[in-house]
């Protein structure tokens, strides 16, 4: 088999807070295939930003990885120094993160920030601002070279965002991992961002870790999904698996939520009744049993083992071995 661009193997994550141990993620098993795109979706707060915290080593001060490992082209990111590291960051793995807004330093051109983050490359001044140029021209920006001197705050929210995305790519990394990159933006730009991530990531080959709350562009962007609750991941498998074939309960609860397959007009959108568990004070047993419809009593004593559904389709249940 190909070796995977970054293979997350048993990784568990804590917080250490006043009122206990937050155990944020808990035994999670997840590979990004090369020139692949693999998504992640959950509700806020199921784990999705501490997982990809984890994996460039930025996670706060109170956090720290309790068991597992996270390898990129084969090489353990938890064993690199930080000088090891920084050498990773910014050029093998890029990020986009979620808000356009902030992501930019607002007192530095948009040139300066791209020449900058080419500081490791042999390359002129003149050459890496040309780059910087025909990259941003490459993401829908014209006139790149002439832009290059503007300021963040001339630039609207979706150019923004383009930018960032430029400015990942611009070193043409191995793994791009996006924060959910279209939730500070509207419905139009958010369909602009999403074909022109496609369009690039054909073109660039490069290995991408999406991350999501918005189900029509898990489905509309990626090759393989992960679905996360509570600090688990539930479920995996191929796009196509994940929605037209959903095993876990909660995988199946959360593509009936989605507002764009309610087929009749109503005033009350469908929710999953219940609360998310407290992450210090675990129940036994497994982590959805107080949402789920067909709970048995198993669930309450027993947590579900990983029930292989398809060649690359897993969901923890036991209703799917009954």
């Amino acid at each position: 088999m190909t070796q995977p661009v970054l293979d997350i193997s048993n990784l568990s994550v804590d917080y250490q807070t006043p009122r206990g141990t937050v155990q944020a993620l808990r035994h999670i098993h997840l590979q990004v295939p090369p020139a692949k795109v693999v998504g992640l979706v959950g509700e806020s707060g199921c784990g999705k930003s501490t997982l990809i915290s984890a994996v460039i080593r930025l996670m706060a001060e109170n956090a720290h990885v309790a068991e597992g490992e996270i390898r990129f082209m084969g090489l353990d990111l938890q064993a690199m120094s930080a000088a090891e590291l920084r050498g990773i960051r910014g050029r093998d793995i890029s990020m986009v993160f979620q808000d356009p807004m902030t992501a930019l330093n607002p007192v530095l051109t948009i040139g300066r920030q791209m020449k900058d983050i080419q500081y490791r490359d042999p390359l002129s001044g003149k050459k890496k601002r040309e780059r910087a140029a025909r990259m941003l021209e490459r993401v829908g920006i014209s006139d790149g070279l002439s832009r290059l001197d503007n300021y963040p705050h001339q630039f609207s929210g979706g150019m923004r965002q383009r930018i960032t995305i430029a400015m990942a790519l611009l070193v043409k990394p191995k793994l791009l991992i996006a924060d959910e990159p279209t939730t500070a933006l509207d419905a139009t730009l958010e369909v602009q961002i999403i074909r022109l991530l496609k369009d690039l990531q054909t073109d660039f080959q490069c290995a991408i870790l999406f991350i999501s709350h918005h189900l029509n562009v898990i489905a509309e962007l990626c090759d393989y999904v992960g679905v996360m609750y509570a600090g688990e991941l539930v479920e995996k498998g191929t796009v196509r698996d994940i929605f037209h074939r959903p095993g876990h309960p909660y995988t199946r609860s959360l593509l009936e939520c989605d507002p764009s397959v309610i087929e009749e007009p109503t005033r009350f959108l469908p929710t999953i009744p219940g609360d998310i568990p407290s992450l210090i004070d675990l129940p036994e047993g497994c982590i959805f049993q107080d949402r789920c419809e067909k709970v048995m009593s198993v669930c309450r004593k027993t947590q579900p083992p990983a029930v292989h559904l398809a060649e690359h389709h897993t969901a923890a249940c036991h209703f799917l071995e009954e």
